[in-house]
């Protein structure tokens, strides 16, 4: 649709379905008039990405800031807890109590971002910016708009004396993206009575997808693949390089690091992947959508797999392990034969796959016993979560409402978040979240980190729907 100078496009939902739409002020560029929500969102949001929360510089200072606004909205001090292993290392986790008649939920979001360096972008990274349509700042993506969603939310519920069934729990966690030595693995180790509930929503793992302009699918996180290094090493008497040998460590490494590329792990399917592929299929047509459904039902048509694994690279992941090399190394000087040559070989692996399977096939795969194989590190492992029926049911009502046509399937994430630690100790952990993103512009982690006004603003109104659903049954 075409707008006018001077005219206000109206950028959300149909008001008839109670949610107020966020207007675009065409005239200012500016905003229109938000509600008093809407304002509260935008606030705790600017205010997060003027935070900075890189690994060096820690999260408490953001944690105390939202601690305030808490504390400014009638939470009592023991809903309110700061903890961690550092004073510059600080988690938070806020409850609204419910009436007990059910089991707690629990959202988490992490505060902490990965560096941006100012030289690198066209604007600065750590400034709130408000641009044609979209907010810029590392972490409007990953994931600073999640925990101002979650805090602005539940500073809602309880301005409404909303009493849910079920107590909700917020916790705001750091060091998601630096290994987690802190966030929710400190707060399982050391305080975790304040995070024990039913089950767990993680608005890391999930989130709608763009496509052309469109809203198409709503995705649900119910599995993670396991994350996996491997170490391949040579080692060499080494020697001149004005008198070369055939035997080189170098060359050696790169044999093995050739078989090792040339193999593609079996496939594997699991009650996730099957209805991923069944329920995308609704969105494509011809030899696509055939070849999904051929995959959703069992036996799988390895044929149909494999077209679909050479479409995609997502496609791909999702059917099987992967292994591939991330770095390497080798020598010790311009003119001297290498005496030591080693790679680094990054698996996610299928989470009903086996670390013990993975190495083996490894060494298989290398087949010489001059070059050592060995696992250097290993993630934590965690089953995938059982897609109940309250929480898939509490999705498709409040994404139907808000986005009639859109598909929503489950998904077995191919890379790695929190949810992992919790799904370990046996909490349910489903990622989702009501923020969409265009699947040609995710710049999370990326320059110019940007997520759209309309889509903030819509996720917002998601998460309320979604927590006052999940806290009612």
């Amino acid at each position: 649709m075409s707008v006018k100078f001077g005219v206000i496009f109206i950028l959300a939902l149909a008001a008839a379905d109670g949610f107020t739409p966020y207007a675009v002020s065409q005239t200012s560029g500016g905003a229109a008039p938000l509600t008093a929500h809407q304002k509260l969102a935008r606030d705790i949001f600017s205010e997060l990405i003027r935070i900075n929360t890189t690994l060096n510089v820690g999260c408490t200072k953001a944690a105390e800031a939202l601690a305030a606004r808490f504390r400014a909205a009638g939470f009592a001090e023991k809903d309110i807890t700061l903890a961690g292993p550092a004073p510059q290392h600080m988690n938070l986790v806020i409850r609204l109590r419910g009436s007990g008649a059910l089991q707690p939920v629990l959202f988490i979001s992490h505060l902490d971002v990965v560096e941006a360096l100012p030289k690198d972008w066209s604007l600065d990274p750590f400034t709130f910016t408000e641009r044609d349509g979209y907010f810029y700042g590392r972490g409007t993506t990953d994931m600073k708009n999640e925990v101002a969603d979650l805090a602005a939310n539940i500073i809602r519920l309880k301005g409404e004396k909303y009493v849910p069934k079920r107590d909700i729990i917020l916790a705001f966690t750091e060091d998601e993206e630096n290994g987690d030595a802190n966030g929710v693995s400190w707060l399982l180790a050391n305080k975790p009575d304040l995070i024990k509930a039913e089950f767990c929503i993680n608005p890391d793992g999930g989130g709608g997808e763009i496509k052309n302009g469109k809203h198409q699918v709503m995705e649900i996180q119910t599995g993670e693949k396991i994350y996996s290094d491997y170490g391949l090493e040579v080692k060499n008497k080494g020697g001149h390089s004005s008198l070369p040998v055939k035997e080189n460590a170098i060359y050696r490494l790169a044999a093995a690091l050739t078989r090792v590329s040339h193999y593609e792990f079996p496939l594997m399917f699991n009650e996730t992947t099957r209805l991923f592929f069944e329920r995308s299929s609704t969105i494509e047509s011809g030899q696509t959508r055939a070849d999904m459904l051929a995959v959703s039902r069992m036996p799988v048509d390895t044929a149909a797999a494999n077209r679909l694994a050479r479409t995609s690279p997502y496609y791909n992941a999702v059917m099987r392990t992967t292994c591939v090399a991330t770095m390497l190394s080798g020598g010790h000087a311009e003119n001297a034969l290498p005496q030591t040559a080693r790679a680094n070989i990054n698996c996610r692996m299928h989470p009903d796959d086996t670390p013990e399977n993975v190495l083996a096939t490894l060494k298989s795969l290398v087949d010489d016993s001059l070059v050592a194989v060995e696992r250097v590190y290993l993630s934590v492992r965690a089953p995938a979560s059982p897609l109940r029926k309250d929480v898939m049911s509490a999705l498709e009502d409040v994404t139907g409402k808000m986005w009639p046509g859109v598909v929503v399937t489950p998904i077995m994430s191919t890379g790695a978040t929190d949810g992992r630690l919790l799904r370990e100790t046996g909490m349910p952990v489903y990622g989702m979240s009501g923020m969409f993103i265009d699947v040609d512009d995710n710049r999370a982690h990326g320059k110019d980190e940007r997520l759209g006004v309309r889509e903030y603003f819509e996720g917002v109104e998601f998460m309320y729907r979604l927590m006052k659903e999940l806290a009612s049954k």
